[in-house]
């Protein structure tokens, strides 16, 4: 009979913090996401962004972190004063719970239709192009500069990259969606968008919600180290998105707008 060997040890361990954040416009409560903390405006900012409500930086008076209700004080509230265009986002509807995990960024959502945010950028008509040795190594990139994570093993990360690999911005976080958020929000508040010729590579899987944040944000590509999901191919292929899954070493797969990658071949027309 085989026999398992069990050893128990007591040591310290290092966790990846989560905490919730509550995003207010002009006062009003608008949002509640689990995050890990850091980067807090860029994480409001790229959220205010990707739904829809702002579309540049100009649209933005002021973003500042808050006291809250809790004791004692943690400041997990952003409050952002939208410029008097904007018109302030219904914070009452019935057909959206602004309550984010840290695992899901459109929980709530009443249908399908409700997130196909447009987006005001020419995603389709972008020209990036980008050699396949290069993203190969983007991975590897992006793992290396991941400090939270080696510490943490806990955390993802979202990662901007030039077409030549080089990094730009990276954000980490308990959540993809809130990791993207946080770099498309360094962006905003950088005066980058939209963010042509450049690609966004992830962690984990490439969602729906993902690829409507790359969208929102003008960007061309987006990789991911996992698979996608069918609604992110579906929008990816209406948005004109080129999207890579299971990017692993040398070995990726292509589900949408091929060409922007030098010597992929076309894929076959759907039906």
């Amino acid at each position: 009979m085989d026999t398992v060997r069990v050893e128990a040890r007591i040591a310290p361990d290092t966790l990846a913090a989560e905490e919730p954040l509550e995003i207010r416009v002009g006062g009003e409560a608008l949002a509640v996401t689990m995050r890990t903390p850091g980067d807090d405006l860029d994480l409001a900012i790229g959220f205010l962004l990707t739904e829809g409500v702002i579309h540049q930086s100009s649209d933005v008076v002021t973003a500042k972190l808050c006291a809250g209700d809790e004791e004692p004080n943690s400041y997990n509230v952003v409050d952002v004063r939208l410029s008097p265009h904007i018109p302030a986002p219904a914070t009452q509807q019935a057909a959206r719970n602004f309550y984010t995990t840290s695992s899901c960024g459109i929980c709530g959502k009443a249908s399908i239709d409700a997130v196909r945010t447009r987006s005001p950028f020419d995603v389709a008509g972008d020209p990036l192009k980008v050699e396949p040795e290069v993203l190969a190594a983007l991975p590897d990139a992006l793992r290396q500069h991941q400090r939270a994570f080696e510490t943490t093993g806990g955390l993802h990360a979202a990662g901007l990259f030039t077409p030549d690999g080089d990094l730009v911005c990276l954000r980490e976080d308990i959540g993809r969606h809130n990791a993207v958020d946080k770099v498309i929000g360094w962006a905003v508040r950088q005066e980058r968008l939209p963010l042509s010729n450049h690609l966004l590579m992830v962690s984990g899987r490439a969602s729906f919600e993902l690829c409507q944040k790359a969208w929102m944000a003008g960007l061309p590509l987006l990789a991911a180290v996992s698979a996608p999901s069918t609604l992110a191919v579906d929008l990816a292929t209406e948005a004109g998105l080129t999207l890579v899954g299971f990017l692993r070493g040398p070995t990726f797969n292509v589900y949408s707008a091929p060409h922007r990658l030098t010597g992929v071949p076309p894929l076959p027309s759907r039906r």
